[in-house]
């Protein structure tokens, strides 16, 4: 049996779009007479279609498609996803199924088990649990279908699934009852830098636990904030990979089944990847379908000289082109001459149009229109943040004016300790930088740099400032950025207590003020534009706190 794997980019609601990709992909495999062909979960429609899926229109447009689709499905046999209805009379409207169509028609529907609730999952909000399982025989070989979570070999832990679910169903185990010869896996697991390996290593546990080959299809593109990295995987019988798709690309293959049977040879694949190029790669991905899916095609940021703008202008550059980018440097007085250097310098080296805009006048306005509400006062922060937002409302105007969607480059340091201005800096339509953290940046700007200086040398070496007053360092307001980072990532991605982060060896009185000053900015996140996410709890969607609470 010759088996085709086809790891696409969907657009989620682009049902015309969807269904040619899918169906141009048949007819492929078809030409390379290929047996059956794989593709991703909830690949008619996209993932992850959220509220949509309430529409009863949107429901009717997935059926649709299956129907358009299926006529292709001769001479070939064909699994897809797609939401299905729930005919009982219990339970939620709706299953995430997996569709397998040969002959021209549906021939079996696999519904999922195990429905995630976690991080930026909600899938029992919209899904009724599957309790049936059966194999699907096609040319004398018999298919284990799964869908993504369904294929994880440990019992859920509390809070990971919805509580009403039959804990004690692994579907796998209900499935290897019916013998089956190979299993198919389509998921939509989006990419996160601390989990790289975590998902292979749970294809290669089933594979070698079941003694039987492994084809799994993951979507590849991105949705507003998630990217999907692909990476699909054929793993041997053995447990070694046998091969794996592109990463952040559209792929397509075609394997012998018998010859992944047979076979206990490990592709090469990298172990230790590189963990910023795949960061790079994903916000450039992340930036390309944002404004791919949405019809943008232009974009600008406000480049000072620092390390976050130019960061956030390369990938722009990358996803984009230069031609679709025109910046605006906004220096004031107190901006240093090497900041307005290394913007141009910068600016130059890509080709991107910039204009420099002086918001000293502006800035002198508001202060001149506000001295007698502050007289008395002394100045502070509230000056400095009408400098923030003088250049937040300059950048708006020629995004106004020009069509130019904003993109916001504050990084997740300063976004969990509320170091940034509202209305100001934080405006913007995408947040570029928001889960990497500062550190993470530096690397970034290093991994750009590593064949030929593209960012000037003095934007990475030169201590980070806000330049929102005379010989400002960030170093002035928080801890070094290396302290910072651990502390933040154990707070936040680890979610630790208090106690113990303090016990890694960190001073109780920075941890106390830092974790203090992530809950106390909820408020400035919460209205922020979409982040790009690349880890495994992003700011957003998959961090949902409570704005009026106490903290313990």
């Amino acid at each position: 049996m010759k088996i085709a794997l086809a790891q696409l980019n969907y657009h989620i609601g682009n049902f015309e779009k969807n269904t040619s990709k899918i169906i141009d992909q048949i007819d492929i495999a078809k030409s390379d007479q290929v047996d059956l062909i794989v593709f991703s979960e909830l690949s008619v429609c996209g993932y992850p279609p959220q509220d949509l899926l309430e529409k009863k229109s949107f429901i009717e447009q997935c059926e649709i498609a299956i129907e358009e689709i299926a006529p292709h499905c001769k001479n070939i046999a064909v699994i897809i996803g797609s939401p299905t209805l729930n005919y009982h009379k219990k339970g939620k409207r709706l299953y995430n199924s997996a569709i397998f169509i040969a002959d021209g028609e549906v021939k079996y529907i696999q519904n999922k088990t195990l429905l995630p609730t976690y991080d930026i999952f909600d899938e029992y909000r919209y899904f009724e649990p599957n309790d049936k399982f059966n194999v699907v025989e096609y040319k004398e070989k018999k298919i284990a279908i799964t869908i993504c979570e369904d294929l994880w070999d440990f019992q859920p832990v509390e809070n990971t699934f919805a509580k009403n679910q039959l804990y004690n169903i692994a579907p796998m185990e209900k499935l290897i009852e019916y013998k089956p010869d190979f299993i198919v896996n389509i998921a939509a697991s989006p990419f996160s830098y601390t989990k790289i390996w975590g998902r292979k290593n749970v294809f290669i546990r089933n594979a070698k636990k079941y003694k039987l080959p492994l084809f799994n299809v993951n979507q590849v593109g991105a949705q507003t904030e998630l990217i999907f990295d692909g990476g699909s995987l054929v793993v041997n019988p053995d447990g070694t990979i046998a091969d794996e798709l592109k990463l952040f690309k559209e792929d397509y293959k075609v394997y012998d089944l018998d010859l992944v049977v047979k076979s206990s040879q490990n592709k090469t694949i990298d172990e230790d990847p590189d963990v910023i190029a795949k960061i790079h790669d994903a916000l450039v991905l992340g930036i390309r379908d944002y404004f791919e899916k949405m019809n943008f095609t232009k974009a600008t940021l406000g480049l000072s000289g620092g390390i976050d703008s130019a960061v956030s202008l390369v990938i722009a550059e990358r996803a984009l082109g230069a031609k679709n980018l025109r910046v605006l440097l906004l220096p004031s007085k107190y901006s240093s001459d090497h900041s307005i250097t290394d913007a141009e310098t910068l600016a130059k080296n890509l080709g991107i149009q910039y204009d420099v805009v002086n918001i000293q006048e502006v800035v002198d306005s508001f202060n001149k229109s506000l001295k007698d509400v502050f007289k008395g006062l002394d100045e502070g922060i509230t000056e400095e943040n009408i400098q923030a937002r003088a250049r937040g409302t300059i950048l708006m105007a020629l995004s106004n004016k020009f069509g130019h969607i904003l993109l916001n480059t504050s990084n997740k340091s300063e976004a969990a300790v509320g170091y940034g201005t509202l209305y100001g800096d934080m405006n913007g339509g995408l947040s570029v930088l928001g889960d990497v953290y500062k550190l993470d940046v530096y690397k970034l700007a290093r991994y750009i740099n590593r064949d030929t200086e593209i960012i000037p040398e003095n934007t990475i070496t030169k201590p980070p400032s806000a330049e929102l007053r005379p010989d400002q360092k960030d170093t002035d307001s928080l801890p070094d950025y290396d302290q910072l980072d651990k502390i933040l990532f154990e707070y936040i991605e680890l979610q630790k207590p208090l106690e113990e982060i303090v016990e890694e060896g960190f001073d109780q009185s920075i941890v106390e003020k830092i974790t203090r000053l992530v809950d106390a900015n909820e408020y400035k996140r919460y209205q922020a534009p979409p982040i790009l996410r690349i880890s495994s709890k992003a700011f957003g969607a998959g961090r949902r706190m409570p704005l009026v609470a106490k903290y313990s």
